[in-house]
């Protein structure tokens, strides 16, 4: 790995446990471990796996007009937010193509914002000169690299992970973020994931992260946990349809197009790409997201033609073999009248 690229705190351990390492984003990130792609997905749908996603933006907005700030640039409807609770929310541009997608969790005296790490340092500079242009009172504090993310997924999960915190996780509901003792460190607690099965993603200060994951790597029951890489992260996601950002979402795509109706709040008040969202709802989108599968085995891939008698009508955005599904899936972009079951 080139020494230009970003390393999380759990780079050295990837390393010496074998872990197949690439750029992403800027970082050094495992793709696999010696386990292999098909055994980590399996893990995850059966058990528990482990991923290291200290790569994604953590970013602290505070000050008297940071829920403003966060009101009038995304498109979820922060002021509904009650504390320790998160939403899947969107920012984008005036045109409403997406500049990211992201979560905003509402802790007691701040917000908490995990966002892209490809669009990290675009998100912060972007808000801080929309703030400047509001004249809104807000501090951006980038804990990137201060604070370091472990995602535990997996049926088991709540099992795995109960004895090791102070925190009753059956109490904790889905989108909720809590403080806790974690190993006996203070850290965070969400139960938010990647892989369309229950889990919960951890936040720890970056010196006990190697003790964190280690720790939960030394559990056996009710099963032992593997680590799982980005490429089982891009299967699990791709079974369960969620959107990966540079695939199914760009600037040139609204979250309209994408299917994502439900977390735009056009009616929440004045926000960055309101007007032309609210002129595509009303006109109706010209394309629409849709998931498929192959018929003859192929593995699809992002940028291949989509193609109806003879004729293309859209781009695979995502693709690859689904283990859980046991044949090739992906998803792309076709006109509204093929935008349906069939």
């Amino acid at each position: 790995m080139s020494a230009e690229l970003l390393q999380t705190p759990l780079y050295t351990w990837h390393v010496r446990h074998g872990a197949r390492l690439v750029p992403f984003a800027g970082w050094a990130m495992p793709v696999q471990y010696p386990s292999g792609i098909l055994a980590e997905h399996r893990a995850v749908r059966a058990g528990v796996g482990l991923f290291d996603i200290s790569h994604m933006g953590r970013i602290e907005v505070a000050g008297a007009d940071a829920g403003r700030l966060l009101q009038q640039t995304t498109t979820n409807d922060v002021a509904a937010l009650p504390p320790g609770r998160g939403q899947y929310s969107l920012l984008c541009n005036e045109a409403g193509g997406t500049l990211d997608d992201l979560v905003v969790y509402r802790l007691e005296t701040y917000y908490l914002v995990v966002v892209n790490a490809v669009n990290r340092e675009r998100d912060i500079a972007w808000w801080q000169r929309h703030a400047a242009a509001a004249g809104l009172a807000v501090q951006l504090t980038d804990r990137t690299f201060e604070v370091a993310m472990i995602a535990v997924q997996g049926p088991a999960s709540e099992a795995l992970l109960q004895p090791l915190t102070s925190l009753a996780l059956d109490t904790v509901r889905y989108y909720a973020i809590a403080r806790a003792a974690i190993c006996g460190r203070e850290g965070w607690l969400a139960r938010t994931g990647y892989t369309g099965e229950d889990g919960f993603e951890l936040l720890v200060p970056s010196e006990h992260a190697v003790a964190l994951w280690e720790a939960l790597l030394a559990r056996t029951a009710p099963v032992q946990p593997l680590p799982a890489g980005l490429g089982a992260r891009d299967t699990l996601r791709l079974e369960a349809g969620y959107p990966l950002y540079g695939h199914e979402l760009t600037e040139e795509i609204t979250p309209l197009e994408a299917g994502l109706e439900r977390f735009v709040k056009l009616d929440k008040g004045p926000f960055v790409g309101q007007a032309a969202l609210a002129a595509q709802r009303a006109a109706g989108v010209p394309r629409r997201l849709v998931g498929f599968e192959m018929v003859n085995g192929a593995v699809p891939r992002q940028g291949y033609p989509l193609v109806v008698d003879g004729q293309p009508v859209g781009v695979v955005t995502s693709g690859s073999y689904g283990p859980s599904v046991g044949r090739a899936i992906g998803m792309g972009y076709v006109p509204p009248a093929l935008a349906r079951d069939g």
